[in-house]
């Protein structure tokens, strides 16, 4: 497995990903556009992919602008490989060495996701909409499991 820098060829795979998963599904697929990735990945923030040979399984996006993590998703068929913890821990490096402004991101609850960010360190800070957990991750904490 590989992961390298996301670039504004691979948002179709990245349309495709985010389609496919099964949990955390975008209850309206048009919300998130082309136009939307082209932001987050050259202007907002930044953005991996993960290869498997030349297949593109999971991407992540951080947004510098509003601190948030934009997307985490993994292609079902290419999860329980360590790809969604790779790939998180590369954006949340990659980020605290922008800024240490505390990171946030929302997830829905009772998922794998809402396990996956627990795991990872992410504090529940409250509700987002109304059925998502809303997490932080602040620079020390994260810098601090980097020990």
């Amino acid at each position: 497995m590989t992961i390298r820098e996301a670039v504004i060829e691979d948002i179709p795979a990245l349309q495709v990903i985010r389609h496919a998963v099964k949990e955390n599904v975008l209850s309206d697929p048009s919300v998130v556009t082309d136009a939307d990735c082209i932001a987050y990945l050259t202007q907002r923030g930044k953005g991996w992919v993960s290869l498997s040979g030349d297949m593109i399984t999971g991407f992540a996006i951080a947004d510098l602008e509003d601190h948030n993590i934009w997307a985490l998703f993994v292609h079902p068929g290419h999860e329980h490989k360590g790809i969604g913890k790779l790939l998180h821990d590369t954006m949340m490096d990659w980020y605290f060495s922008q800024t240490n402004i505390t990171a946030w991101l929302s997830t829905d609850a009772h998922t794998r996701a809402e396990q996956f960010y627990r795991k990872a360190g992410w504090k529940e800070t409250g509700k987002y909409g109304k059925t998502e957990i809303k997490f932080e991750m602040d620079a020390a904490t994260w810098l601090g499991k980097q020990v």
